[in-house]
């Protein structure tokens, strides 16, 4: 049996950015992953995915992307980047590995891990998987009906989908996105649109994450009271484009609230569009006004914009919303869900969950010894789950595993262990 001090699960941005830390702390670790260095890069993205951050953003400290650094990386971009940084440090990384299950061990300290090439001991273990596990899907239109059904982590691009017109549920990043790509490929498209967050691109010549840096957004703790979980629409796409619901129904797709519920062939949509639109405006101009007032009081010099505060009128989708929605009669064939994921960690035996098996942790660390967690929403601030966000949270996990270290290793002095 293989024994390591620290077993990282996971070969992303999060497992890679944990082994050059654990590295620089002198740390005997292992990275395992059961596809290849950023798998989710590779294979769950539809083809035409670009990062939503700039490449100078969207980075560990340690390497630049080989690009214009206000360009927005394609997917396999990321993915080479991720696996050029792993051989940059040495990245003890092992693919191809499955772990079936990790629990801790029955006779003392440590794990026991059960992986598809055989067992491995443990002291730590990390797990590395980030945010996007398993795909979220609600049960609302059954299985049975007569309409191809997948989550955004299968769809590819427009001729991949059987002909006719598709629904969009989600409108957020990816449902978004996907929406105008079908649209521009000559689909009729419905987007279902639930709450959201919809900051801009850019800014008096400033990219969006730059102005959640200065304004303190990516550092803030926690999230507001009822925000955990609202998706944010905002875009890398063509370049980088404020994603505007109301001009994308000026261009020919039909927006629809959130979708509540389907029978006999007809999805039943809720009177909630004008309210998450909005919504959605009213976060975009919040930030435009913290932008104005960082301008004033720091004295930087920017261009005014003040077209940037003009909203399109609603069109008629939206003063005319459609409440109930007969699939058939719109030669509906495909319906994408952009619903988001959730957590799986079936594979580990801890008791370190709460009831709906999300980790029980602080920036982390969770209440079993040895046991870590990285990559996580929120994990330590707005900005964990990110690239360079985890970058940052990943050095605090091998900080905590090399003060344990230091802890293990203590020998009292002659004089202390002889003392009554």
């Amino acid at each position: 049996m293989e024994k390591f001090n620290t077993v990282v699960i996971g070969a992303g941005q999060a497992g890679i950015a944990t082994s050059e830390h654990l590295h620089a702390q002198g740390i005997e670790h292992i990275v395992l992953e059961r596809g290849r260095i950023a798998e989710r890069w590779r294979s769950e993205r539809w083809d035409s995915l670009v990062a939503n951050g700039p490449a100078w953003h969207d980075r560990f400290p340690g390497m630049e992307f080989p690009m214009d650094r206000d360009a927005f990386a394609d997917k396999e971009s990321v993915a080479q980047y991720f696996e050029d940084y792993a051989k940059m440090i040495n990245a003890p990384v092992r693919t191809g590995v499955t772990v079936n299950c990790a629990e801790p061990h029955n006779t003392g300290a440590g794990f026991l891990l059960e992986t598809s090439h055989g067992p491995i001991e443990a002291r730590n273990i990390v797990c590395a998987t980030g945010p996007f596990q398993k795909p979220a899907i609600p049960p609302i239109i059954p299985q049975t009906a007569r309409v191809t059904q997948m989550h955004s982590t299968a769809y590819r691009n427009p001729d991949n989908l059987p002909e006719g017109a598709v629904l969009v549920i989600g409108g957020g990043s990816s449902g978004s996105q996907i929406a105008a790509e079908l649209h521009a490929a000559g689909r009729d498209v419905f987007l279902s649109i639930g709450p959201h967050d919809r900051p801009p691109r850019r800014y008096r010549g400033r990219d969006n994450v730059w102005w959640l840096g200065v304004l303190g957004v990516w550092n803030m703790d926690t999230p507001a009271p009822g925000t955990e979980h609202v998706t944010i629409a905002v875009s890398g796409a063509l370049g980088g484009q404020t994603v505007d619901f109301r001009r994308l129904a000026e261009r020919g797709i039909t927006l629809l609230g959130m979708s509540s519920g389907y029978e006999n062939g007809i999805l039943q949509v809720a009177d909630d569009l004008k309210t998450n639109l909005d919504a959605g405006d009213k976060n975009m101009l919040s930030l435009l006004e913290a932008a104005d007032a960082y301008v004033a009081r720091t004295g930087i010099d920017l261009p005014e914009e003040p077209e940037a505060w003009n909203i399109p009128n609603d069109p008629n989708c939206v003063t005319n919303p459609i409440r109930a929605l007969d699939l058939a009669d719109r030669n509906i064939s495909t319906v994408i869900w952009a619903t988001g994921f959730q957590f799986d960690y079936g594979w580990l035996k801890a008791d370190t969950f709460d009831d709906q098996h999300r980790p029980l942790q602080q920036r982390g660390v969770s209440a079993v010894p040895g046991l870590y967690f990285v990559g996580l929403p929120w994990q330590s601030r707005r900005g964990s789950s990110f690239i360079w966000g985890v970058w940052h949270d990943a050095k605090f996990i091998a900080d905590q595993i090399a003060i344990q270290e230091s802890y293990l290793s203590y020998q009292p002095s002659e004089t202390n262990a002889s003392a009554p």
